[in-house]
């Protein structure tokens, strides 16, 4: 069962590189369904966002175990898919996290934490 997660987010494709940044989306969707054929990721969703002033425009949210999404995070096409979606759009970001039971035990250890922190 899924327990990490990675986030990866972005603003706005660059202007005057719209269609680019359609086919490097393509590439990401084609990447993440390979991933998940092979059961290296339990899950991808894709998330476009609607105007809203913010900064976030989409993001995927990529749920995994935690060695596999950090084997994907390390993998020389995943590295290379971001230096090119880095060409065709703002802000982009990548960040693990926890969901699931990992959820549960962070918060665990966060509770444990502040009673030994005060």
């Amino acid at each position: 069962m899924a327990d990490k997660v990675i986030f990866i987010g972005w603003s706005n494709s660059v202007r005057g590189r719209e269609q680019a940044s359609q086919k490097v989306f393509a590439e990401a969707m084609d990447f993440w369904g390979r991933l998940k054929a092979a059961g290296e990721i339990e899950s991808v969703d894709a998330v476009l966002l609607d105007a809203h002033g913010g900064d976030l425009g989409g993001f995927f949210l990529i749920k995994g175990e935690g060695e596999k999404l950090a084997r994907v995070r390390m993998s020389s096409e995943m590295e290379r898919l971001m230096v090119r979606a880095n060409a065709i759009v703002d802000c982009l970001g990548a960040v693990g996290g926890v969901t699931g039971d990992g959820v549960a035990r962070q918060l665990g250890m966060f509770l444990e934490a502040a009673s030994t922190l005060g």
